[in-house]
């Protein structure tokens, strides 16, 4: 096999392993309120999974560039509040559109003339194409730094307050998400995405 020490990498050849080799990921499509603007901001992330169940919680890490702390990361850590959304093949292209950098101030919402859907439990704004989305409240912040005490990734754990179905995409009877309908985007590396397709069971053992 190929052998890489990492002490050897570069920050981009480490981006490239990592996410070229956990795949697929799960796409995190957040909405933020930022407080200075008051503008609603729009972002998709792939290191985004599920935490726990005794309380619904989720782990967001948003990469730093160049050690700036990104729009989403900052809105979160002064609100506590956010709109996670999953992502399908209706609102892929929209997705893709709000990854493109804007000034603070500006909507990524407005910009891509999205619409919203007022929520219950947060001030955020969810994005009403999505099929499945999940209002949110910071539950935990960790700055993760490296060798040298920078910053270099915010971590969020997330508490999930509240989940929205699309009703084509939920058994109600059983309470499970139809994974073929869902239908959803997963995450590979560079520009390149994936459905999910030829499911099968495994049995777990006792």
């Amino acid at each position: 096999m190929l052998h890489y020490s990492t002490k050897h990498l570069s920050a981009k050849q480490s981006y490239k392993f990592l996410s070229g080799s956990i795949i697929p990921r799960p796409i995190a499509w957040v909405t933020t309120l930022n407080k200075a603007h008051d503008t609603v901001n729009a972002a998709p992330f792939s290191f985004f999974n599920a935490a726990a169940s005794d309380i619904p919680l989720v782990t967001l890490s948003i990469l730093r560039r160049n050690g700036e702390i990104k729009d989403t990361a900052r809105n979160i850590i002064e609100t506590n509040e956010l709109v996670i959304h999953l992502v399908n093949d209706q609102v892929v292209e929209s997705m893709n559109q709000t990854a493109a950098s804007l000034k603070s101030d500006q909507s990524e919402i407005i910009v891509n003339k999205l619409d919203t859907t007022t929520s219950k439990t947060v001030k955020v704004p969810g994005i009403t194409a999505a099929p499945i989305r999940m209002e949110a409240r910071l539950h935990q912040y960790v700055p993760v730094k490296n060798h040298d005490d920078q910053i270099i990734t915010d971590l969020f754990i997330i508490e999930i307050t509240d989940f929205y179905f699309d009703e084509a995409v939920f058994d109600l009877e059983s309470e499970y998400i139809l994974p073929e309908t869902f239908n959803p985007i997963a995450r590979l590396a560079g520009n390149t995405y994936a459905h999910i397709s030829n499911l099968f069971d495994l049995k777990r053992p006792n």
